[in-house]
């Protein structure tokens, strides 16, 4: 008998292993028992309860193999090729290299569906969703992965078409995976924010349906992602996080309700107005003066730290637009990056406008295609080839602002 086998019969309530199928109980979880006796809440306590409601052994077979994989300190999920009918990406797999030990958990295959722009849902479709994937799914479901889609975590083989179709008869549709176009996603916009300086949900739809085959169907080095933010708060993080970050901004001057700056000061003081907005800009563009405050246009950088604090009296300029940053990403080959400015302002506001930047991100792409290594994201690519030799293969001309390495670390340790 090898160490591996003597460490599942350890854990084994009935001397056997998987031998139970009801899907409450299959065998004890002592290590992951201890995860649920913490202040917060556990997904181990989660499953178990999933696991009990619907009487689906797939669950209690997945905290099994877990529990084996702590105790051996190994994971024990392959990958391999799920698709449905005419698609070629939106299915990520889990085949257990284990299944003989743990054959409930033999298979636990992820479904990526994509959201519609700025996460609008209604209740009706929602609990559509839920039914749909309850009656083919273990029921678990991810708000969102860090894609922006919602998974549909853990499904057979034999059921993923059969489940796809229904969701799709529903209006919904598979996300990106594999080297493709992956799920954009976009913050809630004008929707209801006061600080969007574009239609970011419309841009979003539009560039979701011109790139809808290379989302179904992977044909690049590796995988691109976009993140639509309407104003530099970036909400959705997509400078950090996305190839192609599409941020709000705007190119003139900071709109100032001085009457709402007086009440501002009335209410809270002059001293936190310089210690809280003034001190706290940091390019130093803003100044008191005459009990109001004056803003330097050349020197802001469009940060949003006094527009959050003073929501009232200031807001974004008039000329409104976006900035465009490309190579955001996580730890690959050349580790983290976040976006380089690469077009500072681009208005954004008629069908014009939104197909010129299509025709753009084609051309960014088209080149990438061409120069990229296998594997390679976009922002490794500009950071091997260097800056200027992307800007003169895309057409883009060189701008003072544009900015090749802005930070390569999003962490920060701040000292009280």
């Amino acid at each position: 008998m090898s160490a591996n086998d003597s460490a599942v019969n350890e854990s084994c309530h009935c001397g056997g292993c998987g031998s139970s199928g009801n899907g409450k109980f299959l065998n004890e979880t002592p290590m992951l028992d201890q995860l649920e006796s913490g202040p917060w809440p556990s997904f181990i306590s989660g499953f178990k309860a999933l696991a009990e409601r619907t009487e689906k052994p797939m669950l209690r077979g997945v905290l099994d193999q877990l529990e084996y994989s702590y105790k051996t300190k190994m994971g024990y999920w392959k990958g391999g090729l799920v698709t449905v009918d005419g698609y070629g990406a939106g299915i990520i797999t889990r085949y257990s290299m284990i299944k003989d030990k743990f054959p409930e958990a033999a298979e636990f295959h992820t479904m990526r569906i994509q959201p519609a722009p700025g996460l609008h849902y209604n209740t009706t479709m929602l609990r559509e969703l839920c039914d749909i994937w309850e009656k083919y799914g273990s029921g678990i479901i991810t708000l969102h992965g860090q894609t922006g889609d919602i998974m549909l975590q853990g499904i057979e083989q034999d059921k993923v078409q059969a489940c796809f179709d229904e969701l799709n008869q529903k209006g919904w549709d598979l996300g990106g995976a594999g080297a493709g176009m992956r799920t954009g996603v976009s913050c809630i916009g004008p929707g209801r924010c006061d600080n969007a300086c574009y239609d970011n949900l419309k841009l979003h739809l539009e560039a979701l349906k011109h790139f809808s085959p290379q989302v179904h169907r992977p044909e690049w080095n590796y995988k691109l992602k976009f993140k639509f933010s309407g104003c530099p708060n970036d909400c959705t993080n997509a400078i950090m996080r996305s190839d192609l970050a599409v941020i709000g901004t705007w190119r003139d001057s900071i709109q100032i309700d001085h009457d709402e700056v007086k009440a501002w000061i009335a209410e809270k003081g002059v001293d936190a107005l310089v210690n809280n907005v003034i001190n706290r800009c940091p390019t130093k563009a803003i100044r008191l003066q005459d009990g109001d405050i004056d803003i330097s246009t050349r020197d802001c950088v469009r940060c949003m730290h006094c527009i959050n604090a003073m929501s009232k009296a200031l807001s974004p300029g008039k000329d409104k637009g976006i900035a465009l940053l490309i190579g955001g990403k996580n730890t690959l080959k050349v580790g983290v990056n976040m976006g380089s400015l690469i077009v500072p302002f681009m208005k954004m506001e008629t069908d014009e406008d939104r197909e010129a930047f299509i025709e753009l991100i084609e051309e960014i792409i088209d080149w990438w295609d061409d120069a990229g290594l296998d594997h390679e994201r976009i922002g490794e690519t500009i950071e091997r080839v260097g800056l200027k030799q992307f800007l003169d293969g895309v057409g883009i001309e060189y701008d003072i602002n544009q900015i090749s390495r802005p930070r390569d670390n999003p962490y920060f340790k701040a000292k009280y």
